[in-house]
Protein backbone atom coordinates (compact mmCIF):
# COMPACT_ATOMS: atom_id res chain seq x y z
CA UNK A 1 0.00 0.00 0.00
CA UNK A 2 1.46 3.40 -0.95
CA UNK A 3 2.36 5.78 1.87
CA UNK A 4 2.98 9.49 1.85
CA UNK A 5 5.12 11.99 3.71
CA UNK A 6 3.57 15.42 4.00
CA UNK A 7 4.47 18.89 5.22
CA UNK A 8 1.70 21.10 6.57
CA UNK A 9 1.90 24.84 7.11
CA UNK A 10 0.00 27.19 9.40
CA UNK A 11 0.24 30.93 9.94
CA UNK A 12 0.77 31.99 13.55
CA UNK A 13 0.85 35.60 14.75
CA UNK A 14 4.48 36.29 13.95
CA UNK A 15 5.67 33.19 12.09
CA UNK A 16 4.67 30.25 9.94
CA UNK A 17 4.62 26.83 11.60
CA UNK A 18 5.27 23.54 9.82
CA UNK A 19 4.41 19.97 10.70
CA UNK A 20 5.84 16.83 9.07
CA UNK A 21 4.05 13.46 9.14
CA UNK A 22 3.31 10.32 7.17
CA UNK A 23 0.03 8.64 6.20
CA UNK A 24 -1.65 6.37 3.68
CA UNK A 25 -4.40 8.95 2.95
CA UNK A 26 -3.37 12.62 2.81
CA UNK A 27 -6.88 14.08 2.50
CA UNK A 28 -8.15 12.13 5.52
CA UNK A 29 -5.09 13.03 7.57
CA UNK A 30 -5.33 16.75 6.76
CA UNK A 31 -9.00 16.69 7.77
CA UNK A 32 -8.02 15.04 11.06
CA UNK A 33 -5.43 17.73 11.79
CA UNK A 34 -7.91 20.51 11.01
CA UNK A 35 -10.68 18.95 13.11
CA UNK A 36 -8.48 18.69 16.21
CA UNK A 37 -7.98 14.91 15.98
CA UNK A 38 -4.41 15.04 14.66
CA UNK A 39 -1.17 15.27 16.58
CA UNK A 40 -1.38 17.32 19.76
CA UNK A 41 0.93 20.01 18.37
CA UNK A 42 -1.42 20.63 15.42
CA UNK A 43 -4.65 21.09 17.37
CA UNK A 44 -6.48 24.40 17.31
CA UNK A 45 -4.92 25.59 14.05
CA UNK A 46 -5.90 25.61 10.39
CA UNK A 47 -3.35 23.71 8.31
CA UNK A 48 -2.72 23.62 4.57
CA UNK A 49 -0.74 21.05 2.61
CA UNK A 50 2.59 22.51 1.49
CA UNK A 51 4.35 19.40 0.17
CA UNK A 52 3.88 15.65 -0.22
CA UNK A 53 5.92 12.70 -1.48
CA UNK A 54 4.67 9.22 -2.39
CA UNK A 55 6.48 6.00 -1.40
CA UNK A 56 5.85 2.32 -2.11
CA UNK A 57 6.16 1.25 1.53
CA UNK A 58 5.40 2.60 4.98
CA UNK A 59 9.02 2.06 5.98
CA UNK A 60 10.27 4.30 3.16
CA UNK A 61 7.79 7.03 4.10
CA UNK A 62 8.72 6.85 7.78
CA UNK A 63 12.42 7.07 6.92
CA UNK A 64 11.85 10.16 4.76
CA UNK A 65 9.69 11.71 7.50
CA UNK A 66 12.59 11.31 9.93
CA UNK A 67 14.88 13.28 7.59
CA UNK A 68 12.34 16.01 6.81
CA UNK A 69 11.64 16.60 10.50
CA UNK A 70 15.33 17.41 10.93
CA UNK A 71 15.71 19.44 7.73
CA UNK A 72 14.61 22.90 8.82
CA UNK A 73 16.30 24.52 5.84
CA UNK A 74 14.04 22.56 3.45
CA UNK A 75 10.92 23.50 5.42
CA UNK A 76 11.94 27.16 5.60
CA UNK A 77 12.52 27.29 1.82
CA UNK A 78 9.19 25.54 1.28
CA UNK A 79 7.34 28.15 3.36
CA UNK A 80 9.16 31.03 1.65
CA UNK A 81 8.27 29.61 -1.77
CA UNK A 82 4.60 29.32 -0.84
CA UNK A 83 4.54 32.83 0.58
CA UNK A 84 6.15 34.23 -2.58
CA UNK A 85 3.64 32.41 -4.77
CA UNK A 86 0.76 33.72 -2.64
CA UNK A 87 2.11 37.27 -2.72
CA UNK A 88 2.47 37.20 -6.50
CA UNK A 89 -1.20 36.21 -6.89
CA UNK A 90 -2.56 38.93 -4.57
CA UNK A 91 -4.18 41.93 -6.21
CA UNK A 92 -2.15 45.10 -6.01
CA UNK A 93 -3.86 48.32 -5.17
Amino acid sequence: MPSFVYVLGCRAKDRTLTYVGWTTDIDRRLAQHNSGKGARSTRGRVWVLLHSEKFRTRRQAMSREWYLKRDRTFRKKLVQGVMLATASRSPRG
